[in-house]
């Protein structure tokens, strides 16, 4: 995997969890009503607002961007940044299932976004997982 790569890949990653985790945290109640964003809103149709589960979930992201940005900075510490690939996996797969389950609540415009953006998330922690492209001795 070429590093320029590993960096759009973390850099996406990160940007959306502090976006979604900062959102989460500091305002649970906006973000609850308003998540996406953009005229968009998907979680009151998952059921009613809790504040516990919001804040949690906003710590969580939080703790996902604070992992990303620190692979991001070592990007070329293949362990951790593969690592990082995992623990979004571990998240982004049963997240993506969990929704792919539920669309039904959504239009079908909001469903599309739905399965795109999670997707999205699956395909760049996959990304990170891809072995490094080694040189061969003559450069090639």
């Amino acid at each position: 995997m070429n590093t320029r790569i590993r960096c759009v890949a973390l850099g996406l990653l990160a940007a959306s969890a502090l976006f979604t985790g900062i959102w989460a945290y500091a305002a649970p109640v906006n973000w609850y009503a308003n998540f996406p964003g953009l005229g968009r809103s998907w979680l009151p149709q998952l059921g009613p607002y809790n504040e516990h589960l919001a804040k949690d979930t906003g710590a969580m992201f939080l703790a996902m961007a604070v992992l990303t940005i620190i692979s991001l900075r070592h990007v070329r510490d293949v362990r951790l940044v593969r690592t990082t690939g995992a623990a979004w996996l571990v998240f982004s797969v049963p997240h993506l299932v969990f929704h792919t389950r539920h669309l039904d609540m959504y239009g079908k415009e909001d469903q599309v976004l739905n399965v795109v953006v999670l997707s999205v998330l699956v395909l760049l922690a996959t990304l990170l997982l891809v072995p490094s492209r080694r040189r061969s001795a003559q450069g090639g």
